[in-house]
């Protein structure tokens, strides 16, 4: 079997998504997964459960929860969807008022129980557990430099390195975090609970999103704002660039590990990865991927019959391209939602049809229509074209490609699992290139100026608005060669 042609999601094997991110005929980009915490709540495990379940497109391969009731750990960790892994029972049994969660994608083949997460750690002043969304692309050089001064990993997931950092320092735990802090270089948004402390942290530049809220009386964290939606809870604020927040028993302590740098938050949480109904930055996703679809319009019209957008991510930019070009928008193709539960394994024909088993186009809508087909990002290509050939084979006389986004040129070393940039088209195709290549009609992309106007939102002022471009404009904001100890992709 080709893999190139197995999709993410089908005939995985044990597990739901086993080895997720390595095949998949829709070559998007893979997420950098989800934190979720509570401090103060008696039910500290069902709020956990229902706020990892809303951050689920985060990460389906792998979830896990820690909870404690400030005297010893209770956790679980398992291979799948959140609704798998825990059921009543395993609720029931994680008692305490405080805990931290996680889902997970994995890369470059470490789909592994051992590196679920929270992880899990004992040492001399007790229990401590880990949990965080992004990137450490000094972690290389950092565990080498461990592992030669005697530490012994447990994991290949670059997570477990804050710990050993923690566990050598002869310092305090709130110290030792605070050093073992401002020794990483990356994206990162981390979780540390102990017996009787919950840190919240998040990196220099703000790469990976990390949100407080409150319900009554207790303190809760997430990596979109979604989640909070799902308990009742109220979003109090973002955690700021290189800040620590500390809770304890004496409440709430807000400090910070190292100055902050310039804000840089992943333009690809507002292109494709979050949760339309999260807030960032004073923005609602929804509305920032209307005007991205309304930008493009102004930046890119074309006279067409019918707009439709890829589904799911793309639907609210075709909706605002529509209505600021007046053509009607259209369901003009239809995903299916349930092709992951799918373990059989099918012919080689259907094998060779698997975008049609996740994808499929409307013929009714498009058949002799001039279709514009909005989506998100290019990656290799290849989704592209198999979309564009759908809609070709449904009848539409035309079909016209608009990304809203700019090219995606460069590698991410903040926690998207990306391609290799000679995998890229985009780094070595022009447009025009691609548009052959993809079978379109005509294609074009968002201008890099017209994605930081149509984000808007708090950080509008900022420098690039407040957003890490760096894998369409090669501008990293952070130092991202350690003399080839580096690491790109997915920290988790």
């Amino acid at each position: 079997m080709s893999d190139e042609i197995m999709p993410r999601g089908l005939w995985t094997g044990a597990y739901y998504n086993e080895g997720a991110g390595r095949v998949d005929p829709f070559d998007t980009l893979r997420e950098e997964c989800g934190v979720f915490g509570v401090f103060g709540h008696p039910d500290a495990a069902s709020l956990s459960y229902y706020g990892l379940h809303a951050l689920q497109h985060r990460g389906e391969e792998s979830t896990g929860m820690c909870v404690t009731d400030g005297s010893e750990f209770n956790y679980h960790r398992g291979m799948g969807l959140v609704k798998e892994v825990f059921d009543r029972d395993k609720l029931v049994s994680l008692v305490g008022d405080r805990s931290i969660g996680h889902v997970r994608y994995s890369t470059s083949g470490d789909s592994r129980l051992t590196n679920a997460q929270p992880l899990i750690f004992k040492y001399r002043d007790g229990d401590l557990a880990v949990a965080t969304n992004g990137n450490i692309v000094n972690a290389p050089k950092i565990r080498r430099e461990l592992e030669q001064s005697g530490s012994i990993f447990q994991t290949t997931s670059d997570t477990e390195v804050i710990a050993h950092l923690i566990a050598r320092s002869p310092k305090d735990f709130v110290e030792a975090a605070k050093d073992a802090l401002g020794q990483l270089v990356g994206g990162f948004a981390f979780l540390l609970l102990t017996n009787d402390k919950l840190i919240a942290a998040s990196d220099p530049n703000g790469l990976r999103p990390l949100t407080m809220g409150r319900l009554g009386d207790a303190y809760l964290f997430s990596s979109e704002t979604c989640a909070f939606e799902v308990i009742g809870a109220e979003t109090i604020r973002e955690i700021q660039p290189g800040e620590m927040l500390v809770l304890d028993g004496s409440g709430l302590h807000e400090d910070r590990y190292t100055e902050p740098q310039r804000k840089a938050l992943c333009a690809m949480e507002y292109i494709y990865f979050a949760r339309p109904d999260s807030d960032m930055n004073g923005s609602n996703l929804h509305a920032s991927r209307k005007r991205m679809g309304q930008v493009m319009a102004q930046e890119s019209f074309v006279d067409a019959d019918v707009v439709t957008g890829v589904p799911d991510s793309s639907i609210s930019a075709a909706i605002g391209y529509a209505e600021q070009t007046g053509i009607p928008y259209e369901l003009g193709l239809i995903k299916n939602k349930y092709t992951g539960r799918t373990f059989i394994q099918p012919s080689q024909e259907l094998r060779e049809q698997g975008v049609k088993m996740k994808l499929s186009a409307v013929r009714r809508v498009v058949e002799g229509k001039r279709v514009v087909m909005i989506d998100d990002s290019i990656v290799r290509g290849t989704t592209s074209r198999r979309i564009v050939n759908l809609l070709r084979e449904a009848g539409a006389t035309e079909v016209h490609v608009r990304i809203t986004s700019p090219p995606f040129k460069n590698p991410c070393f903040y926690g998207i699992d990306t391609p290799d940039r000679g995998e890229l088209i985009a780094s070595y195709k022009s447009v025009e290139e691609i548009c052959r290549e993809i079978n379109a009609d005509t294609l074009e992309f968002l201008s890099p100026e017209g994605l930081i106007r149509a984000v808007g939102g708090d950080n509008a002022g900022d420098y690039k608005g407040g957003l890490c471009m760096a894998c369409f404009d090669n501008d990293y904001p952070t130092r991202t060669d350690f003399d080839g100890e580096e690491k790109y992709g997915c920290t988790c």
